[in-house]
């Protein structure tokens, strides 16, 4: 692992790696927050998904994360959201291709040898950070944007026991209904659609899958809420799997990070509740 850059904030640091990637076969760049903490202890880390177009930075500069993170003692850390070089498979179209992982593992050429998103995040990322950085892997939370938001809410809908909590804001919560998902799933999965409920939140809760809570954030704003995001099939599902769901519609809020980073603070306070359940705040434990 390459230390990209390292600098202090709010008396932790804020730290960008590189490494080789043995799931997609290429450099992969994250980004890791330590907050301050006592020598020899563990944290809480809460895992950030991004959306469309995004890497790693977006959320890292425009997050505002630090500063609660430092408070509540909370590791946090945002990988990027595709495989990336010259020799990697891409798309002209934005939604597609290169910064469009959708965080599967995909199984149709040309994206099978490198776009294996799921793997890098569901497996190999959490034991690199594991084996670097003080983190306490029994006390995990996901959360994520648009196309983060979906692989957030379908990794924890997969790993039962793994997070202790699952937010998502403005996530995509029935890929196989909508023009963003139908597209990417197809492409990377190929046309059989029963391939693709094991990466739809909806169709994972129809068919069994649970948490045991979810938070999401909604602009009521957001251009793409009506034809792409469409949280009140979420609703649907969690009402009738029995599910707790606080969805927060936000009057006047639109799909941008200026709309995360009103409600990040929020969603750090609310993992905390659960992943620090038994624990004074920001405490950690012994390594």
């Amino acid at each position: 692992m390459e230390v990209v850059s390292e600098a202090r904030a709010h008396g932790g640091t804020q730290g960008v790696y590189c490494h080789r990637s043995v799931a997609t076969g290429t450099d992969m760049t994250f980004s890791v927050f330590v907050p301050p903490h006592r020598e020899g202890m563990r944290l809480p880390v809460i895992w950030y998904l991004s959306g469309l177009t995004c890497t790693h930075a977006n959320v890292t500069d425009k997050g505002e994360y630090r500063r609660v993170c430092a408070e509540l003692g909370l590791i946090f850390v945002a990988p990027d959201t595709s495989p990336r070089g010259e020799n990697v498979a891409d798309d002209d179209a934005w939604d597609f291709g290169q910064g469009a992982g959708f965080y599967v593992d995909a199984t149709q050429a040309p994206w099978a040898p490198h776009f294996s998103m799921w793997s890098y995040v569901a497996d190999e990322l959490p034991a690199l950070v594991a084996a670097n950085f003080p983190v306490d892997m029994d006390a995990q939370g996901i959360t994520g944007h648009s196309m983060g938001g979906h692989g957030a809410l379908t990794l924890s809908l997969r790993h039962p026991g793994r997070f202790r909590s699952t937010s998502a804001f403005a996530p995509i919560v029935a890929p196989s209904q909508v023009p963003w998902g139908e597209k990417a799933l197809g492409g990377y999965l190929g046309a059989d659609r029963a391939a693709w409920r094991g990466h739809d939140s909806v169709s994972l809760i129809e068919d069994g899958a649970r948490v045991p809570g979810l938070l999401v954030d909604q602009g009521d704003a957001d251009s793409f809420l009506d034809r792409e995001l469409r949280p009140h099939l979420l609703a649907a599902a969690c009402r009738a799997a029995g599910i707790p769901l606080e969805l927060r519609m936000q009057p006047g809020y639109d799909h941008s990070y200026l709309f995360v980073s009103s409600f990040m603070e929020d969603h750090l306070r609310w993992h905390a509740a659960r992943l620090l359940a038994g624990r004074s705040t920001g405490e950690a434990v012994a390594a």
